[in-house]
């Protein structure tokens, strides 16, 4: 399904599909995230939406999962983050998590979206929620935790059997540790607080328990590329999370986003090229591949 952003003021047709003939109705929408809510458990609905005196149809089949599509970037952070909060808020026991899997490949936009929507529930959450959860004070509800913490260690890809190829496809699944990924959501689970690796990109290596998902964040956005793959050790990662998101980008625009990261962090652009075609891509072909898998598709959007 894909939800164009709109104002609280758009008209709309909506047609159901069933076994019985289309039956069109006009109705005035509600806000779009909200009507998006109210959708995400039934996939069975169209909408065709009126904007500048254009029609625009938008469409979906059953099974699929919804889409979000905005405007602009900040129309997308805004909406992610009023779906989170109400959920947040009925939470009344102080363990639980709400624990979403955000998926897409490289140059998708992934570690943005997560600290923006996280930090826009932050800033929600006294408004909205603080009344209706005493227990809970910190304006930390949500926080992020980062896939790229999970790396092999260097020392690691230099004891394969390889290590020329294991360091030149580093970013690849297999380079992961998807073990200790799966223990960590295990131990957030069962005891509501973790420690987790982060990744320090000035020396290449993982930084053991250098973040902390406290008890009082009960919005997790776990963000990485292989979240939602369905085979082996990822697929049991896959099944941790409340909600499954991902950032559906074209490969060509997300290849020429990485290139640029390479450029910038001082890899030639030959050996960038080089890169992107021997490992980014092809990780982003396999990415790209367990989209079927999510509960929503987020449309990218340039910055």
């Amino acid at each position: 399904m894909e939800v164009s952003l709109s104002s609280a003021t758009s008209r709309s047709c909506i047609y159901h599909s069933s076994p019985e003939p289309l039956r069109l109705e006009r109705v005035k929408l509600p806000k779009w995230d909200r009507y998006l809510l109210s959708l995400s458990s039934t996939r069975r609905i169209g909408v065709l939406s009126a904007e500048s005196n254009s029609l625009k149809i938008l469409y979906c089949q059953k099974r699929e999962a919804p889409v979000v599509a905005g405007r602009c970037i900040e129309e997308v952070y805004d909406a992610l983050a009023e779906r989170l909060v109400p959920t947040a808020a009925a939470m009344s026991n102080p363990n639980l998590k709400h624990i979403v899997g955000l998926a897409g490949p490289p140059g998708a936009g992934k570690s943005t979206l997560a600290s923006e929507v996280v930090r826009r529930v932050n800033k929600l959450w006294p408004q909205k929620a603080s009344s209706l959860d005493s227990q809970v004070t910190s304006p930390d509800i949500a926080a992020v935790l980062p896939m790229d913490g999970y790396h092999l260690y260097r020392s690691q890809l230099d004891a394969m059997e390889n290590p020329k190829e294991a360091h030149a496809r580093r970013g690849a699944p297999w380079t992961f540790n998807p073990e200790l990924l799966l223990k960590s959501l295990k131990i957030l689970r069962s005891q509501g607080s973790v420690y987790a690796p982060s990744f320090d990109h000035s020396v290449g290596d993982p930084v053991e328990d250098d973040i902390f998902v406290s008890i009082q964040n009960k919005v997790v956005i776990v963000e990485g590329n292989y979240l939602l793959l369905d085979n082996g050790v990822w697929k049991e990662i896959a099944s941790m999370f409340d909600e499954k998101w991902f950032i559906e980008v074209d490969i060509n625009k997300s290849m020429q986003r990485v290139l640029k990261r390479h450029i910038a962090t001082g890899k030639p652009p030959d050996v960038a090229k080089w890169r992107i075609e021997y490992n980014d891509r092809p990780n982003a072909e396999t990415i790209i591949e367990s989209k079927k898998n999510a509960d929503l598709i987020i449309k990218s959007i340039d910055f």
